[in-house]
């Protein structure tokens, strides 16, 4: 992707998630993948008062461009990218509902198919560590390994995609899977499913949507059944 396509698309992003009120001010970052490095939003800077030429190039060597300092949480979205290939956009946010399960310090567990989306059978939730450091960024990545998301404990959510549109559609069902989990969780015991289902609703999954010849540009793969 070139840069100044990688600039509107971080900024498209972070105006998706805001009207969704799934990020506000500076509670949260988004980067995509280019040549040599990666474009993440600056530190700071409200997401409101944000254009497309503020998005900040650091390297995978972890040097940043330009005269704006990148997000505290550059070095996430670098661990993430130099031991993922596949991933080419990140979206961590705030939002209220996974921000206040990563809060009890534990994982979503499959109380409905969905959670199969992240990756694998529950919405794992990694250790604690101090924005911005080096061990918040090892926690996620351990949190991460096989999955495509993860809560951060008493911090957020960290979603992953192989483009900006499918890592903010994935924060938004996880924000959804929050809420009705602690709605489910309010009301009673939720009943959760069992590995063989959840394997079984990645395997179709996997299959999902139309035909990559028939999708129209620059919308995500559908996600739900």
């Amino acid at each position: 992707m070139t840069a100044s396509r990688a600039r509107r698309e971080v900024l498209q992003t972070v105006r998706w998630l805001e009207e969704r009120r799934l990020y506000t001010g500076t509670s949260g970052n988004v980067s995509c993948r280019v040549d040599a490095g990666f474009l993440v939003t600056p530190t700071g800077i409200a997401c409101d008062a944000l254009a497309a030429g503020d998005m900040v190039h650091v390297g995978l060597d972890g040097r940043a461009r330009g005269p704006l300092l990148p997000s505290s949480e550059w070095r996430l979205h670098r661990d993430i990218y130099q031991s993922r290939p596949e991933v080419a956009a990140i979206v961590h946010t705030h939002s209220p509902f996974a921000t206040a399960l990563s809060c009890l310090r534990r994982p979503i567990p499959a109380f409905h198919y969905m959670v199969a989306k992240t990756g694998g059978g529950q919405l794992r939730c990694a250790r604690y560590a101090t924005y911005g450091t080096e061990a918040l960024s090892k926690n996620a990545l351990a949190a991460l390994a096989g999955r495509r998301a993860c809560l951060l404990a008493n911090h957020g959510v960290v979603a992953l995609g192989a483009d900006a549109a499918a890592a903010r559609l994935l924060a938004e069902e996880i924000e959804l899977l929050a809420l009705q989990f602690v709605v489910a969780r309010s009301a009673g015991k939720p009943a959760i499913l069992p590995a063989a289902e959840m394997n079984r609703v990645a395997r179709k999954f996997a299959g999902y949507g139309q035909p990559s010849s028939r999708k129209r540009p620059g919308n995500p793969t559908p996600t739900g059944a």
